[in-house]
C-alpha cells in the first residue's frame, strides 16, 4: 500500500512510518509532497494519507498522527503504548509529557538537519524508533532488583 505525507519530515512524519512498517503494512511505500498536493496524491495513487491536514490519520485534540494510528488499527501493547506518550510529547506542545520526549523532538529535528531526502531520513531514523521501543519493552518488564 501506498502511504503519503507532507515532506520536511520530523518527529510524527518519521515515528509513523517506523509504526506502519512494523505493525501495519511491511511493504508500506511512502510518498512525501508539498503539502497542498496531499489530496491529489491520496486521488492519483489510491494512498493512504497520514500526518497531514484533513486526514483521518491526523492530530485530533491532544493526540498525534502516531496516536491515530494505534487507535485505527487497534495497536495494542504497553511498550507501543509508552512510546506514544513519548512521541506525543515530542511532537505536540507537551514536550514535558515524558523525561525522552525532549530529547527525541532534539534528535528529529537534528536528522532534518543532516538530510534534505525524506527517504534517507526514514533509513537512518528508524533505528532510534527501534531503540526507544526496545527501552519501552525493557521498562515495563523490569522487576525491582534485591537490594541485599
Amino acid at each position: 500500500m501506498k502511504w503519503v505525507t507532507r515532506e520536511h519530515v520530523k518527529v510524527d512524519r518519521v515515528a509513523c512510518p517506523w509504526l506502519i512498517k512494523k505493525f501495519v503494512d511491511p511493504v508500506a511505500e511512502f510518498l512525501f509532497v508539498p503539502t497542498d498536493q496531499v489530496p491529489r496524491v491520496v486521488e492519483r495513487e489510491g494512498a493512504i494519507a497520514f500526518d497531514a491536514p484533513h486526514a483521518e490519520l491526523a492530530h485530533h485534540g491532544d493526540q498525534c498522527s502516531f496516536d491515530a494510528i494505534i487507535e485505527k488499527y487497534g495497536l495494542t501493547g504497553a511498550a507501543l503504548l509508552e512510546l506514544a506518550k513519548i512521541v506525543r510529547g515530542a511532537d505536540t506542545n507537551a514536550v514535558d509529557l515524558t523525561p525522552e520526549s525532549a530529547g527525541l523532538r532534539a534528535i528529529a529535528f537534528g536528522f532534518a538537519r543532516l538530510f534534505d531526502n525524506d527517504h534517507d531520513i526514514l533509513a537512518r531514523e528508524f533505528a532510534v524508533y527501534d531503540a526507544l521501543y526496545a527501552w519501552c519493552r525493557e521498562q515495563l518488564a523490569e522487576k525491582p532488583r534485591d537490594e541485599t
